[in-house]
């Protein structure tokens, strides 16, 4: 059970009220993670805001759930595994897609790069100069670079609010990654 408030949107108050309303209708759902973000509706509409902002960037959907599961893997975030695991199926990838960006890893070129780059930001809390020139060379530009970044601190911000709150998983549950043998 969640250790912070989940709002109830039934209850809440009026901004924070309207935001969850927001997420309802464009979700279908009201994640309990929007839920606990709800108690500060200033967080919560950042949150939202920042979310938005990436939405219209140059990386696109697919690589944006790539680089969540990424991250969520390396900081052992369950309920954003579970989350970012069906949200990455809508936004077209496959289960061995979603099991390799768990890894890090992706088929395409430009996406490994990214999800390396993302990685490697999460390990060292930064890139170097190498790993940037890395993610040059895989084709990535200083935008995308720098979009990149901004995807991990936003999915940094979410994995730590969530097993700081130990939220409550309303997610089908995204299980263990296998160990190689």
């Amino acid at each position: 059970m969640s250790i912070l408030t989940a709002i109830d949107p039934a209850s809440a108050e009026p901004k924070a009220k309207a935001l969850l309303d927001g997420v309802q209708k464009k979700l279908g759902v009201t994640p309990n993670m929007m839920r606990v973000l709800a108690v500060n509706p200033a967080v919560l509409g950042a949150y939202l805001g920042f979310g938005g902002a990436l939405a219209g960037g140059k990386l696109g959907a697919k690589l944006h759930e790539q680089i969540a599961l990424t991250v969520a893997e390396q900081n052992g975030c369950d309920y954003c595994l579970a989350a970012h695991s069906l949200l990455g199926k809508g936004a077209g990838l496959s289960p061995s897609d979603i099991l390799s960006a768990r890894s890090g890893e992706a088929t395409d070129l430009r996406a490994a790069a990214a999800l390396e780059f993302a990685r490697k930001l999460v390990a060292n809390r930064g890139a170097s100069r190498d790993d940037v020139e890395t993610a040059r060379a895989g084709s990535l530009g200083d935008a995308e670079i720098v979009e990149v970044i901004a995807s991990v601190a936003l999915n940094i911000f979410t994995n730590y609010l969530n097993i700081s709150a130990d939220t409550d998983i309303d997610f089908p549950p995204a299980g263990k990654q296998k160990q190689a043998a």
